[in-house]
């Protein structure tokens, strides 16, 4: 059977030790800042991909805009099947009681009850039920493989709709029979999970019914089907990905050469922060010092941690970028959860950390507590002020439990007061446990970066993060392959934009007169 129902094992392949050399080629020039600017004048990469180009703009027409769309398109594809182990394809379900629903079950009822009258009337009419087992052939015989020529002679065979219609002449013909025969191949065609979809087509008696309940089970086998196909893609496309990802990247880049626009933005938005803290950090009588020189490296892993409080909703994402918009997008949320979960720990620990010292078992029924409540956060109509409150009663709820059991006093109601205001404030701007904490989590996420392989290594978690550190290291390895792969297909693009930044126009127009000659 082409689905034998069992999962394929696929293994987390990361890109391979070439792909990672070619990154590192690309920007091996701009691992540090004592490099000379001689190293930026070399022609890396296609002089299309470099945003620093001094040629015209040009017009760019309708056909390169939807050729480029059609490759943006394929490589999320790509991109999204490679890396998301989940990844499938559904059917689409219209919306129950809608309009669009109403319609489709209105006519596709008038089509069965159609056919129920020509199958009642005398004489029978059979015409509407073989292009029925006609289309039903064509859908059998799509999902057979190449080297299924027996099976495909004998479909071919039995569902030949000259020979059906001839029958059909001659009151000869056997549309239960023709349908039992369609249910027998579809049970050897199918996967395991639709074998009771198949009973249930065999103890049905209305040959209408079963006509209609063989094309609802054959839809779900073609997107079985699919999604089979996708899974035995997903190990050939995840050792191709770079290559690909980055050939069809330059192509969109050729068809629309302005697809660099907002990751140039974002990177120098980098820049300038960097210079920014550079500049305040000057001693004092050092104004007139050259300017600050930067690390490209920097740069590009500080361009990366501004992505972890990227502001999704009303801020593009660089357009290298687009294909993990929603992986990001959620591993930010989730880090905002951990960052207010961590904050409330610490602000507990600081108040009755003494009084509640020796139960480990009550530090993590506070954390799920806070967890629970606070799921939802990222949404617009959530109070967190109100919720932060409410987990604030309720950790003194369960501290006073705690120490009861203990045989202590219960904390006095101003402590209580102080505590569930110190939970409320947290929401509040510049609020200083929410900056140390924040800090403490961009340290960690920055030097995961900076590992060659995180996943088999990882950093010391700073203080005060215990309470989230297993969480931490599973969202801080999602981030670190994230941005791994996102290097590897997008580095000989960074180094471009990065060459313009750091090192201005005139490495630029040395690297366009060298390619000139």
């Amino acid at each position: 059977m082409p689905f034998n129902g069992e999962k394929q094992c696929v293994g987390e392949d990361q890109p391979s030790d070439s792909d990672s050399s070619r990154f590192s080629e690309s920007m091996a020039s701009l691992s540090d800042s004592e490099c000379s600017r001689q190293s930026f004048t070399s022609d890396s990469s296609s002089k299309s991909s470099s945003p620093a180009s001094t040629s015209p703009p040009r017009v760019v027409t309708f056909d390169e805009v939807m050729a480029a769309a059609r490759n943006l398109s394929n490589m999320t594809l790509a991109h999204e099947i490679a890396v998301n182990e989940n990844f499938q394809l559904k059917q689409d379900a219209l919306p129950e009681n809608s309009l669009a629903s109403r319609v489709k079950h209105i006519v596709h009822q008038a089509f069965w009850d159609v056919l129920q009258s020509e199958l009642n009337a005398e004489p029978p009419e059979y015409e509407h039920a073989i292009k029925l087992f006609e289309e039903i052939r064509e859908i059998l015989l799509s999902f057979l493989t190449p080297g299924g020529n027996r099976l495909r002679n004998q479909i071919c065979e039995v569902l030949d709709t000259d020979l059906i219609r001839q029958q059909a002449e001659h009151s000869a013909v056997d549309i239960q029979g023709l349908a039992n025969y369609v249910i027998s191949i579809m049970g050897k065609l199918c996967a395991p999970v639709r074998d009771d979809d198949i009973r249930e087509l065999k103890a049905t008696n209305d040959i209408v019914e079963v006509l209609r309940q063989i094309f609802h089970v054959l839809d779900l086998m073609k997107m079985d089907m699919v999604n089979f196909t996708i899974r035995s893609l997903r190990p050939h496309l995840q050792r191709q990905l770079v290559d690909y990802e980055r050939t069809k990247f330059q192509e969109i880049l050729e068809e629309t050469p302005s697809a660099l626009d907002q990751t140039t933005g974002w990177m120098k938005e980098s820049v300038n922060e960097l210079l920014s803290l550079s500049e305040t950090a000057l001693t004092p009588g050092a104004e007139n010092s050259s300017k600050p020189s930067l690390s490209p490296t920097l740069v590009l892993n500080n361009s990366y941690l501004k992505l972890l409080q990227w502001d999704y909703q009303k801020k593009e994402l660089p357009e290298t970028l687009m294909t993990d918009g929603a992986r990001l997008q959620e591993l930010t949320e989730k880090l905002n959860q951990l960052k207010i979960i961590a904050c409330l720990s610490l602000i507990t620990n600081n108040m009755v950390g003494a009084l509640t010292e020796g139960l480990p078992e009550l530090a993590n029924r506070l954390k799920r507590i806070s967890a629970v409540l606070l799921e939802g956060m990222n949404k617009e109509t959530f109070n967190l002020k109100e919720v932060l409150n409410s987990i604030g009663v309720q950790t003194c709820v369960e501290v006073n439990k705690a120490l009861v059991e203990r045989g202590l006093s219960i904390l006095n109601a101003e402590v209580q007061a102080n505590l569930i205001g110190q939970f409320s404030s947290i929401e509040e701007k510049d609020n200083p446990i929410w900056s140390l904490i924040d800090k403490r989590i961009q340290l960690y996420m920055k030097s995961l970066l900076c590992l060659p392989s995180p996943q088999k290594c990882m950093p010391p978690v700073p203080g005060g993060l215990a309470i989230i550190q297993q969480e931490l290291e599973v969202l801080g390895s999602q981030y670190a392959n994230i941005v791994n792969l996102n290097k590897q297909v997008y580095g000989p693009f960074y180094a471009n934009i990065l060459r313009k930044l750091l090192f201005g126009e005139e490495a630029m127009g040395k690297a366009d007169a060298s390619s000139a000659n």
